[in-house]
């Protein structure tokens, strides 16, 4: 089989590093507006009302302190009682914790609210963006799965979804929460003290340069952590679908070399990652008990001078006291820890914004176009032996072509297929088949034959459009198959692969793959018709039995048995059969090709085979070397003429 050409997976070092790129965040949060915006302002509602709630306090904190000097002032100078003293000054800090208690029951109120309405919304966006990938990935082309590894496309479902998980979950809700409480502190200490606050801004730019020194690196490793991420688990998942292969040729020292590279790789970026991520926050919070012991010492020598601020601009001239000085410290520890805050969640949001450009790059890839019209319908014939479209199947299927006039026609569907001087290449300028003819009747079985990446499976690839051609003509029933409507033209082809792959699911569910609408009674005749039946009822609940694992349990007979009934039930005028008993014993052979003669009876059928005995009674052989037909005629012909299948068939050329 001819297959897109791959480069090596080399070590992962030389994979091209990229930055996230600009405008991810924007795109990400649109969708998730997209998703949830009355939720979200919801919680930007709760989120304000929490971090105002949480900085606000300082001003009754400065309140109660003066409010308390004042009456110890008057116990010491005044010579008044403390119960004169309390009677004085009680009311007005009752009165100002009352409000206090008000606020802090707000701010509690509100986080509830925002953290259970983030709940939703996290775990409501995940689905929705599992379900856009899974949506977007069914509607890629063949090409797409096969150069990119599915442990590498599973890793975009699994860690770079986690890694929007804590996106949307903490980082962003606590990078506003931060936002909001830095703007509400910096406006309490502009009112409470400019000198104060000079000093606090010094000490944030201090805090800013070291933030960008230290953590600027941070979000190309987060990238190529998860890119790592993505190899190893790719490499991972290859190595346990072929364990026994790595047994049989004792791979296991060279895949555990290739696992160490590439699990060494992993742990390098992961620690140059965090080491910056988890370096940074101590040193931060060290500057903040610096700037602290600055500000005692500011705020000492202020005490009792006059103050600057914006509460003296409107109402005159004050002195600066033990309670601005003690608010003021209480605000500077809540600045820069929510500025050591701010800097943590800088390395989460670049993680998980790495997260969600590897998720839009999966969203951004181009589906598989199909501009096709033509479509597949059930069909009758009518008294005059017009055909016309049908609402019930009544056993006839015809092509519906809608015409530029507006009339339609109907073609009755036969598996009439014509390749005409065909050229296909999967990488542009490298041409794998060259100048294909092919002209198979209604009821033929055309055969192909030819080494390994002569170009066998290419052919029947090119029938079903996972590929289009690069040159010339592919006709079904007179048909252009580009005018054709892709799922109409898979739906009228049935395909038996080498390779089966059964789905988790009972043996009647796997069947029914093949005609999701069958009954069960339509699933146990495609199974007899399959030579299936007979096993099946053996299994421990028949056609109930559960099968996990692509039918790990069935040997590969059953497996193959099975899947000819898949197709059975699907009842399709044309089929393709991909090397079906290639792996499979004689005796098994003779009884899943019998199933396959019953399922080719007055159908159109491609057949690519290695064993040679199974394709005698083919009426055409196409004899492929190097993606050219080199051979075509029946079996007799081709023994006639003494050629490269005289050499195969006869033993005395053996197939690479």
């Amino acid at each position: 089989m001819n297959k897109p050409v791959k480069n090596p997976r080399g070590p992962v070092m030389a994979r091209p590093h990229k930055k996230v790129k600009k405008g991810t965040f924007t795109r990400f949060m649109k969708l998730l507006f997209s998703f949830y915006k009355g939720p979200l302002i919801l919680v930007l509602v709760c989120i304000i009302l929490s971090a105002v709630a949480t900085a606000c306090p300082s001003i009754f904190q400065r309140e109660v302190i003066d409010t308390v000097s004042e009456a110890i002032k008057g116990l010491i100078n005044e010579n008044k009682t403390a119960q004169e003293m309390m009677d004085a000054y009680f009311p007005h800090i009752s009165t100002t914790v009352l409000i206090l208690a008000s606020i802090y029951l707000v701010g509690l109120l509100s986080a509830f609210i925002q953290t259970r309405t983030m709940a939703t919304i996290t775990q409501g966006s995940l689905h929705k963006f599992r379900t856009l990938m899974f949506g977007k990935m069914q509607k890629l082309p063949i090409k797409y799965f096969d150069t990119n590894a599915r442990g590498e496309i599973m890793s975009r479902y699994t860690n770079d979804i986690d890694a929007l998980r804590q996106l949307i979950s903490q980082s962003i809700p606590q990078v506003i929460t931060t936002v909001i409480i830095l703007l509400t502190v910096t406006t309490m200490m502009l009112i409470m003290s400019f000198w104060m606050a000079l000093v606090v801004i010094v000490g944030v730019i201090a805090m800013t340069v070291t933030s960008r020194i230290i953590g600027g690196s941070g979000a190309k490793h987060f990238r190529r952590q998860q890119e790592s991420l993505g190899d190893a688990e790719g490499y991972i998942e290859e190595m346990i679908n072929g364990q026994k292969v790595v047994k049989v040729f004792n791979f296991e020292p060279k895949s555990k070399k290739r696992f160490d590279e590439l699990n060494s790789t992993l742990c390098k970026h992961a620690t140059m990652a965090n080491t910056r991520a988890n370096t940074l926050m101590p040193i931060m919070n060290n500057i903040g008990h610096i700037l602290y012991a600055v500000l005692v010492f500011v705020g000492t020598l202020l005490i009792g001078q006059n103050n600057l601020s914006l509460e003296t601009i409107f109402t005159g001239p004050a002195l600066f006291t033990i309670g601005t000085a003690v608010a003021f410290l209480g605000l500077s520890k809540q600045f820069t820890n929510n500025v050591s805050q701010l800097s943590q969640q800088a390395n989460a949001i670049i993680m998980g914004l790495a997260g969600a450009e590897r998720v839009f790059e999966l969203l951004d890839e181009e589906p598989e176009v199909d501009n096709g019209y033509v479509t597949l319908v059930y069909a009758t014939e009518d008294e005059n032996g017009n055909i016309i479209e049908s609402e019930n199947h009544t056993g006839m299927w015809a092509w519906k072509h809608p015409h530029g006039d507006g009339t339609v026609t109907y073609t009755k569907l036969t598996g009439d297929v014509r390749l005409n001087e065909v050229d296909f290449g999967y990488v542009e300028n490298k041409i794998v088949l060259h100048d294909i003819s092919i002209y198979a009747e209604p009821g033929q079985k055309i055969a192909f034959v030819g080494a390994t990446g002569a170009g066998k499976t290419t052919i029947t690839n090119l029938i079903n459009r996972f590929y289009d051609i690069a040159d010339g003509k592919i006709r079904y029933d007179g048909i252009n198959i580009n005018k054709i409507k892709k799922d109409d033209l898979r739906r009228s082809l049935g395909i038996v692969l080498q390779d089966v792959n059964l789905f988790t699911g009972t043996v009647m569910d796997n069947i029914r793959y093949g005609k999701l609408d069958a009954t069960d009674e339509e699933c146990i005749e495609a199974a007899k018709l399959a030579n299936a039946h007979g096993f099946i009822k053996m299994l421990p609940d028949g056609y109930n039995t559960m099968l996990t694992g692509s039918g790990s349990g069935l040997s590969q007979g059953q497996r193959q048995l099975i899947s000819i009934a898949r197709a059975a039930v699907a009842d399709p005028p044309v089929m393709i059969l991909d090397e079906a008993t290639s792996s499979i014993d004689t005796r098994t052979e003779s009884i899943v090709s019998a199933g396959m003669d019953s399922l080719m009876k007055g159908r159109t059928v491609f057949v690519i085979a290695h064993r040679l005995s199974t394709i005698k009674n083919s009426n055409v052989i196409m004899v492929l070397d190097k993606g050219r037909i080199i051979e075509r005629g029946s079996h007799d012909d081709l023994i006639a003429q003494k050629g490269k299948y005289y050499q195969l068939y006869t033993g005395a050329f053996e197939l690479d």
